[in-house]
């Protein structure tokens, strides 16, 4: 442990490409951002937070923004979990009831009205689109258009839902990382779901052929235990999938960048 002005820093607890975090004092943690993540961001971070707990969601409580050794830091409640793919690692005959689980949280957080003062969600993928520089200038104005074609909505988005961000706690699960959380479309955010999974499934991201089954079977198994909770939409959701795999270009990750323009065509 690590004293500081502020507090005590303990040990590190996970790391991530845009912070580490560390515990904080009993019953809090540190998110500590890499220097090139600036306080714009994480001022936006704490907003979002702020807002999704004003929602009444099972999220950590956020607080102040702090610096710690150099570094710019949130401070979160501390919440002790395993997140749900270790346990899918470790246990992988959960695998049926851990993807209806995983799709039964989705459904409910799509069940509630947004806050108005998350951004909202056809905004972001435009600005995405737009700045997606792997996209091909046809192909880029092809998913604009059909952007602008597809329903807004107003619940809560999540915009980076999978197992990683979904902590196992002996209250019940807890959802994390909200910081691209907007106001939008639900199937617009199963799509954004349904590209991470099968990105990762398809391309090097995941490299063991055995994972990429089971990845793509619990995938199979979210989507229709979702569709069983919220039926209807199929076709539109099937409709965002370009769209939002155009915007995924914008991340710039070498490795799924030629997997998502094909899927950008369809």
């Amino acid at each position: 442990m690590e004293e500081t002005a502020l507090g005590i820093l303990g040990s590190l607890i996970a790391s991530g490409r845009t912070a580490d975090v560390y515990a904080w004092g009993a019953d809090q943690v540190v998110k500590l951002y890499h220097d090139w993540f600036g306080l714009e961001d994480i001022q936006f971070e704490q907003r979002m937070a702020q807002a999704v707990q004003a929602s009444g969601l099972c999220v950590p409580a956020v607080g102040e923004i702090i610096q710690v050794n150099g570094r710019d830091g949130l401070i979160y409640q501390r919440v002790d979990g395993s997140l749900m793919w270790e346990a899918l690692a470790r246990q992988p005959w959960r695998m049926i009831s851990l993807a209806y689980r995983t799709a039964e949280l989705h459904a409910d957080l799509h069940g509630i009205v947004a806050p108005t003062d998350l951004p909202e969600q056809r905004r972001r993928l435009q600005r995405k689109i737009e700045q997606a520089r792997a996209l091909p200038e046809e192909l880029r104005q092809r998913a604009l258009a059909a952007l602008d074609k597809l329903p807004a909505g107003d619940r809560i988005c999540h915009g980076d839902f999978h197992p990683g961000n979904i902590l196992l706690t002996g209250r019940g699960e807890v959802v994390i990382d909200w910081i691209d959380a907007t106001r939008g479309n639900p199937l617009a955010d199963l799509a954004r779901t349904s590209i991470l999974a099968l990105g990762s499934a398809a391309t090097a991201q995941v490299p063991q052929k055995a994972m990429k089954a089971s990845l793509r079977l619990f995938h199979a198994l979210y989507l229709r235990r979702y569709f069983r909770l919220r039926p209807g939409g199929y076709a539109e959701y099937r409709r965002w999938l370009p769209v939002v795999a155009a915007a995924r270009l914008s991340e710039n990750i070498p490795e799924l960048e030629q997997w998502l323009v094909t899927q950008a065509i369809e």
